[in-house]
């Protein structure tokens, strides 16, 4: 039996003995995985996890030159009347979730407004830097600043992260300019997303530069949340580092042990003990 066995046998009995409403994992420990399913493996909408995506999409984007974490919004996107302030926001307050500007979009929303980016850069910021709101707005203004350099980002993406990784014709919700979400919506498999998950344990797998990697789980961000917030990621459980959708999507990364860990599930009420029971078994490793 493989340490990716072991951990997942165990993952499965806490799962099971909680009764949680997993669709499957997968695990990955050195070369060696193994995945259980409670479920058919179908295609889900992986939430917030999409906003991981998003981040690696901005890392291609500078490692290949064609965008900095600094630029700022307004230089890429026309905005008639901008908020006040909102002249100071850059992407990487987009992707921590601290440009200031209050508006607490998610994709679940209908989009009321003829340009959601538009309505998000018209508002005031608080002070970029300065406060820490999770709001899908943030993802999908930072999708269109990439869009506004690369066209479609899906599209973009497919030759450089999900082509090489055997993700064929992923989709990802859209607006109804036809711009991706970004902060959501987009749909894997569970083992897909671990093969997203790779990346990141992987220090870029070659796709994406590791100080990119690096830069998305460092410089932790405190929130109103019990877990700090880096770059599209969160920090935890224990000594893991996460990115984390709604319902229990999670991709969980334990660079101690060379792990990483995917989840799909649809639990309404303790979506945070997948991540935690996960975590667990990791570090029961050693």
């Amino acid at each position: 039996m493989t340490a990716a066995d072991e951990v997942r046998d165990a993952i499965v009995a806490g799962i099971d003995a909680e009764r949680l409403n997993a669709y499957g994992i997968h695990v990955g420990i050195g070369d060696s995985e193994a995945g259980h399913r409670w479920r058919s493996d179908d295609r889900e909408n992986v939430y917030s996890v999409s906003k991981g995506v998003s981040a690696l999409a901005v890392g291609i984007a500078i490692d290949e030159g064609l965008l900095a974490l600094g630029a700022r919004a307004l230089e890429l996107l026309e905005v008639p009347s901008p908020g006040e302030g909102v002249e100071e926001v850059t992407l990487e307050h987009l992707l921590t979730m601290t440009s200031g500007i209050d508006f607490a979009w998610f994709g679940s929303q209908p989009v009321e407004w003829p340009d959601l980016a538009v309505e998000t850069l018209r508002r005031p910021t608080r002070g970029p830097g300065a406060v820490f709101q999770y709001s899908d707005a943030s993802t999908y203004v930072a999708m269109r600043m990439l869009g506004a350099v690369v066209g479609d980002v899906r599209d973009w993406l497919l030759p450089r992260l999900f082509d090489p990784l055997g993700i064929d014709n992923p989709q990802w919700h859209r607006c109804p300019l036809g711009w991706i979400i970004g902060g959501t919506g987009l749909e894997l498999r569970t083992e897909e997303l671990a093969r997203i998950g790779r990346v990141l344990r992987d220090g870029g797998g070659g796709l994406v530069s590791r100080a990119w990697i690096e830069r998305m789980h460092s410089h932790w961000i405190p929130t109103e949340h019990r877990d700090r917030y880096g770059l599209a990621a969160w920090q935890g459980p224990g000594r893991t580092w996460r990115l984390d959708g709604l319902y229990g999507q999670y991709v969980i990364v334990d660079e101690a042990a060379d792990a990483v860990v995917a989840i799909t599930a649809h639990e309404e009420h303790r979506d945070h003990r997948l991540a935690e029971i996960a975590a667990e078994a990791l570090e029961a490793l050693g």
